[in-house]
């Protein structure tokens, strides 16, 4: 380096230095990135269908804190997340309500990253009763969190005596209340507003909640046929059904012998020559209110007269013993119809 004095070219040389490790310095302290591989991206909203995030770092970190997230979890939840070396795959289920929802990632280190995940609604209808299949209960958990509810909020109405929700004034009225609440978060404001006899102990439902499906508010079938898209919004399904629709569209058949009953389950009766000829009760099976054996239907009297009726629960001997046979749930009674299920648990139990 003639003609240069060779403190310029030391300085030179510190300087280049300097700008390398302030570089090097600056990209080791900078928030590494996540690589993301989202496959499929759309799937259907059926309540049951997964997809998979792999999620890896761009520079070789470990993904330790690692946080997986969606923004609505009405249209995915993240079931899992498991570590394999240096990547973690996450599997994301999908909720019943269609649309797009986002996927955020964060981890200590990394700058948090977003991907959208999109479900298409299912419109499809296995058993062709009417019910969609994405309001089918898939999970035998959620089956059997939807039966402890249904019971329990029947049975809890009895002891509430008058003091009833002003909705709940014939026996399609309690079926009606006890199903929707059953489907809905249970939060502690939820708890205080139904004045519960006791705590619940069954947790929610977890496939999806009333009203987030593509029903919404509108529950039950009011006329037959199989389901299609077109019956989100033409009035096939309603908030309000009677007895009678109840039966017809709602439930299906499970027998005339009572010891086909599980809690849950509906008895049906058709009494010709009423002005209200079709009746409802609910099979409880064992009290989850008080202690013992027993077990026991819950059923409105529906009005009466002058009087709005009433709520009673009786015990399964006293009920197949009742002076007036028509209302015995037994095979010889033409006037029962039999057990009855719910559609929404039909096709798994």
């Amino acid at each position: 380096m003639r003609g240069v004095p060779r403190w310029v070219a030391v300085l030179a040389v510190v300087a280049t230095l300097a700008v390398v490790c302030a570089f090097t310095v600056r990209r080791a302290l900078a928030p590494a990135t996540f690589v993301l591989q989202l496959s499929p991206r759309e799937i259907p909203a059926d309540g049951f269908t997964s997809t998979e995030l792999r999620i890896s770092p761009s520079n070789g970190r470990q993904l330790r804190g690692l946080q997986v997230a969606v923004d609505n979890p009405h249209r995915a939840a993240v079931e899992s997340v498991t570590v394999e070396g240096g990547a973690t795959t996450a599997s994301l289920r999908a909720g019943v309500l269609p649309g797009e929802t986002k996927v955020r990632i964060a981890a200590p280190g990394f700058a948090a990253q977003e991907i959208t995940l999109s479900t298409t609604l299912d419109d499809s209808d296995t058993i062709g009763d009417g019910t969609p299949d994405f309001l089918r209960l898939h999970d035998p958990a959620d089956r059997i969190t939807f039966r402890r509810w249904f019971a329990f909020l029947a049975e809890s109405q009895y002891f509430r005596g008058r003091a009833l929700p002003a909705e709940i004034d014939d026996c399609a009225a309690l079926l009606r209340f006890a199903y929707r609440e059953a489907l809905r978060p249970h939060d502690a404001a939820w708890a205080r507003e139904m004045a519960l006899p006791v705590p619940a102990s069954a947790s929610d439902i977890q496939q999806y909640q009333y009203p987030y499906t593509p029903l919404a508010a509108t529950l039950f079938r009011v006329r037959g046929g199989s389901f299609q898209a077109s019956d989100l919004r033409d009035g096939a399904f309603a908030q309000f059904a009677d007895v009678e629709t109840l039966w017809r569209h709602n439930t299906h058949f499970v027998g005339r012998d009572l010891l086909r009953a599980r809690p849950g389950d509906l008895l049906f009766f058709r009494q010709d020559g009423q002005r209200m000829p079709f009746h409802a009760m609910i099979f409880l099976g064992q009290s989850q209110i008080e202690l013992g054996y027993e077990q026991y239907v819950v059923y409105h009297t529906g009005p009466s007269g002058r009087s709005p009726g009433e709520i009673r629960r009786v015990a399964l001997p006293q009920l197949l013993n009742y002076p007036d046979a028509r209302w015995r749930p037994i095979s010889a009674n033409p006037g029962f119809l039999g057990v009855y299920r719910w559609n929404i648990l039909r096709g798994a139990d």
